[in-house]
Formats: C-alpha cells, structure tokens, sequence
C-alpha cells in the first residue's frame, strides 16, 4: 500500500498517514470524516477545515448524481469548489441509498467516472450492503455481486482519484474474512468495512468486535480501514485498538437536530441537563436553558459544533492514546460508559492474540485497571514467551515473596503475568501498576502462567509461594506443584 504509512502501533490500533494525490494532502490517521449533506449543511465545510482541522470530509456522489440543482455545478466548478473545501473529499456511492431503498439506478462504472468528473479524492464503488443476521445463502450472493463490482472498479480509469473496496459479508465471520482477502487482492486504495451501522444502532459491540476482527485478518496491514458509519466518539477508541482508522460521522448533524448532545460516555438529550460537562466554547458560552431557549437553526449550529469538539478532541485523545502505548487502557475507561461498550472490550480481548501480532513490545507502564486487563495481549505474550526461558536446576521456587536458598533457581511470579525471571523484574510489562487488592482474573491468569510454565519443564520440581490467591486459580496449578500462602508459617 503506497499511499498509507504507519508511524507507531499499539495492539491493533496504528498512528497512520494516508497520501491522498489527487488533493495533495496527507491525512493523519486515525480521523474522522464529517458526513457533508450537499444539500443541507449544519455547519460549513470550511468552518470544519478552519476551527475544527478536519483534514477529510465524506459527502454522497449519488446524491449530487440526482440533483436538479446541484449535479452541473458540481461537474463544472468540481467538489472542492462547491464545498469549499481544501482537504480531501471522499465519495459515496449510492450503496446506503441502496441499503434503505431497495434500489438505485446507476452503475458502478458510471458512478466512478461521475466520482472521477466532480473531482472527487477517493472514490467508491456500488456494492450491496448485507445487513446483520442475513441468512448466509443472501450473505454469500451479495458477497459475490460486491466482488464483482470491486473487480470492475479495477478497470475503470479512475486517474489518481483512491478507490475503496468495501468489505462485506454480514455477521459471519468466515465470510468476511474472505470477503477482506478478496478486497485486499484487489490491490484498491482504502477498506471501508460495510453494513455495520445496524449494529451500532442496536448497541451490539460484541457483535461489532468480532466483525471488525475478522475483517482485519483477512485484510493484514495491506492499508487504512474505514469503519463506515462510526460516529460515536464513545466507541472510536474500541474500534482504534482493532484496526480501524478511518470513521465517518453524520452523528454531529443529526444527533443536533434533535437536540442530542454528544459525550465521550454516551448521548443526552438537551431537556434533561442542567449543567454542561464540556469546556469547548460552545459550553463555556452558553447554559442548556440558554440553547434551549435559542432559535431552532441557531441551536442545532452550537449543538453541531459542541459534538464536533468532542469527536474531535476524542480523535486527538485516541491518537495520543496510541503515541503512548495507553490505547487499551483507555478502551478499558470507555467500556465503563454503558454495558454494551463493556461487551464490546470483552469481545475484543476474546482476538488478544490477533492484537499481540503488532502490539508493542515495550511501553511505558501497563496498569491493571480491571478484570480485562487480565486478558491483554502482554498478558499473553509473556506467557507465550516463557518457552524462551530454560531451567537449570530441579527444585524450583516460584513466589511473590523473596528468594530462598534451599531451591536450585528462584524465579518471581507476579499477577496477572505469572513467572518470570527476577533479572527481568524491572522490565515492561512486569513494572506493571496493579491495584493492592487484585481481583479473581489477575490471579487466575497468573495461574495460567505457572501451568504453561510447569508444562514446559516436567522433570522439575516447584514450589509456588502465592499472596493469597483465589483458590479458583489455585485450581488450575498442576497438582505436581507444591503450594504455600506468603502469609502462612511454615
């Protein structure tokens, strides 16, 4: 992928740049893309270039294609006239209008070449969007017809304009995996992946987990992926950490029109807040009573820009989030938000070991922040790793406590991690911050790593000095392995 460089990992998340040359620009991933009405624009394009640096925007060709009043202007003036608009723009193809209306009445070539002839950066083919819990024979036809498009969007004359190939393939995840390797073969420019709006509408961000993960094992890190329809900040750092970097977002606009205010924990509705919990200027200026009492367009303006800000400063947060090495730990805030985004970090942590393929191997410190950090892919990492470790003498002490010379080797054992080499104690991620009272799971995940441990060496002796663990995970250490509490006198 030439037009796409990625800067830094954290699990699957990635600081990204995606050249865009048919506009001249380099848009740092991971973005948001407002959603442009052509007809009706809550707030100008050039307001969202100028006070909220959005370097991309995504508006609907087949929108303009229809129009009376817009479709010559936008082929003699081109897109970035008629939006005044510097940055990138991105098309959509009609595939939405599909999805909600049954039909529309252009091809994928002509609608490439209209992308093309607006002046359009990244364009998009027609394909058919699969909605969720399809039964699979309409799952696989649509599949099939979407594969077919993309294989056409090959051989249109596009000129520099990016063309997208939009992976589908409904809940099932075999086929979208497929459906991501078939995309990716194409040699296209950027991944949206498609019909997942149903989900997020219904909260299903378990079902969403394991949507996007499979579409990122069949896709690699052949280039950017686009998470069509993701306009909620409070599950952008969620869909970050599986590898998405693009999203795009009417939410802004339409969330504003019906008086619905925008926070990185959910939705509120203006009639039901007293205070604002937000210093962007829109909040620091007004009360909810005085917007409320504001004309219907001039409130539906400040609400729009007030869940602009914080889309936008959620984008900067996640982005730094990832420089950091913090990205997993700001899921872990997210998910406490509302108990499906809860679902949605569990389902991610069930793909730990997909995430560990480009999860960094060094941060700063890990903190263990709640059960699921029990699950994090360093977690699996270290135990996976402790192959890489041999043992030279037959009575072998594993503990929390400090060493003791009746044993050949000491080696310490620290929750969640398990065992580890003493010499390697002031290394990541065993410099963890872990809370005084751990929880079940850390231990029970140490557990885990002491049995891989004990496995990997069956003519040794242990001995396993522990702080008090559940005896749920006292349970899983092998019977072989004789056990001690710290606490407890000898």
């Amino acid at each position: 992928m030439t037009n796409f460089e990625v800067r830094a990992y954290d699990a699957a998340g990635r600081l990204g740049e995606l050249t865009v040359p048919r506009a001249g620009v380099t848009v740092e991933t991971p973005t948001i893309l407002p959603v442009v009405n052509p007809h009706v624009q809550t707030v100008e394009p050039s307001t969202l270039e100028s006070e909220f640096g959005a370097e991309i925007l995504i508006t609907n060709s087949y929108i303009l294609h229809g129009s009376e009043d817009l479709r010559d202007p936008a082929l003699d003036r081109g897109l970035h006239d008629l939006l005044d608009f510097s940055g990138a723009i991105m098309t959509d193809s009609g595939s939405f209008q599909l999805s909600e209306y049954g039909e529309i009445d252009v091809t994928t070539e002509e609608i490439l070449q209209f992308q093309r002839d607006i002046g359009s950066d990244i364009g998009t083919p027609v394909d058919i969007p699969t909605p969720p819990d399809v039964d699979r024979e309409q799952a696989e036809s649509e599949l099939a017809t979407t594969q077919d498009r993309l294989e056409r969007a090959v051989d249109a004359d596009t000129g520099e304009m990016l063309v997208t190939a939009p992976v589908q393939g409904s809940t099932y995840p075999d086929l979208r995996e497929r459906a991501a390797k078939d995309a990716k073969s194409t040699g296209l420019d950027v991944f949206p992946l498609g019909a997942v709006v149903p989900l997020m509408n219904e909260y299903r961000y378990a079902d969403l987990a394991d949507v996007v993960a499979a579409c990122k094992r069949g896709l690699g890190e052949s280039g950017p992926v686009h998470l069509f329809g993701a306009g909620h900040p409070m599950m952008f750092a969620m869909a970050a950490a599986l590898g998405c970097d693009l999203f795009d977002s009417a939410a802004y606009a339409l969330y504003a029109r019906d008086d619905r205010y925008l926070t990185v924990r959910g939705t509120e509705h203006l009639d039901d807040m007293e205070y604002f919990p937000c210093q962007c200027p829109v909040c620091t200026d007004h009360t909810p009573a005085e917007l409320a009492g504001m004309a219907e367009k001039v409130r539906g303006e400040l609400l729009a820009r007030h869940n602009l800000y914080v889309t936008y400063g959620e984008i900067r947060t996640v982005r730094q989030a990832i420089r950091s090495g913090t990205l997993l730990e700001l899921v872990d805030t997210r998910a406490r938000g509302h108990p499906t985004m809860l679902d949605g970090y569990r389902a991610l942590l069930d793909h730990a070991e997909q995430l560990e393929r480009t999860d960094r191997v060094s941060k700063g410190t890990f903190f263990y922040t709640s059960a699921e950090s029990a699950r994090r892919p360093e977690v699996l990492r270290h135990h996976e790793r402790l192959d890489r470790f041999d043992i030279e003498g037959d009575e072998v002490l594993l503990t929390e406590g400090g060493s003791n010379d009746r044993y050949d080797e000491t080696w310490g054992v620290r929750p969640p991690f398990g065992p580890y080499p003493r010499e390697l104690g002031d290394t990541y991620p065993l410099t963890a911050e872990v809370p005084d009272r751990m929880d079940r799971a850390a231990h029970e995940a140490a557990a885990d790593g002491v049995t891989r441990f004990v496995e990997l060496h069956p003519d040794v002796s242990f001995t396993l000095v522990h702080d008090d663990w559940a005896a749920t995970a006292l349970e899983r250490v092998p019977e072989r392995v004789r056990l001690r509490d710290l606490h407890a006198r000898e």
